[in-house]
């Protein structure tokens, strides 16, 4: 059974990193200082590890591969930030899960201090997260994030993006999972760098779930991939 996550702002307590659901919605600013905060603090070690759930307004963020012209219409605000990738929409309906943790210790599978590993495993968690949600989620060769077959549509589209920053080896950013936002937000950017394919959503593909059972999902599949 997938554990329930509160929406509201709560610390669960567990042998791997605090969970931390935000209530509301966070501004992204607001957002990326308590990140910057908590980084600086587990470098300390003065606080744990973390996985912060967050639910943001409108917004669009780019990363650091993000160009000019992937911005088509900036009818949100607008972000350019440190993490890796391209632009990306946060919304209402998606939940952004912020992931700081050491990477100068090992978790589960992904050995300490390798980038590529801890990206691989966040795309495992998605997948082994959204199969509990009865999705079949898959890389692509060439392509950042988690992919569907949308069958809506009958082809493939986005349901999870990918997008990390390491500050003297711990983690920061994380991932989005696409629950219920309105997908014509997307309209405004070239998703993550790639136009010739779809963003598409738990309920686009069938799937009533919500926030608290996305949550749930995540926390269950986490050990899997991360011990």
């Amino acid at each position: 059974m997938i554990p329930a996550v509160s929406t509201h702002p709560v610390t669960l307590f567990s042998p791997g990193p605090d969970w931390v659901a935000a209530d509301g919605l966070t501004p992204y600013p607001d957002a990326v200082a308590t990140m910057e905060a908590e980084v600086a603090a587990i470098r300390a070690g003065t606080t744990r590890e973390r996985v912060w759930l967050v639910e943001h307004p409108p917004t669009y963020t780019g990363g650091t591969s993000a160009t000019g012209d992937g911005l088509l219409d900036p009818r949100f605000p607008a972000y350019r930030t440190g993490r890796g990738g391209q632009w990306t929409y946060h919304g209402p309906g998606q939940r952004t899960a912020y992931v700081m943790l050491d990477l100068d210790q090992p978790h589960g599978g992904v050995p300490k201090r390798d980038i590529r590993a801890y990206v691989h495993g966040l795309e495992d968690w998605l997948i082994a997260a959204l199969d509990l949600l009865g999705v079949k989620g898959e890389r692509r060769e060439g392509r950042v994030g988690i992919w569907v077959a949308d069958r809506a549509r009958g082809n493939e589209a986005k349901i999870a993006a990918i997008g990390v920053r390491v500050t003297r080896w711990v983690t920061w950013h994380g991932v989005a999972l696409n629950v219920d936002p309105d997908l014509a937000h997307f309209g405004g950017i070239v998703p993550c760098g790639i136009s010739e394919h779809g963003v598409t959503s738990l309920h686009h593909q069938g799937v009533p779930a919500t926030l608290e059972d996305a949550d749930g999902a995540l926390m269950a599949a986490w050990p899997k991939i991360f011990g």
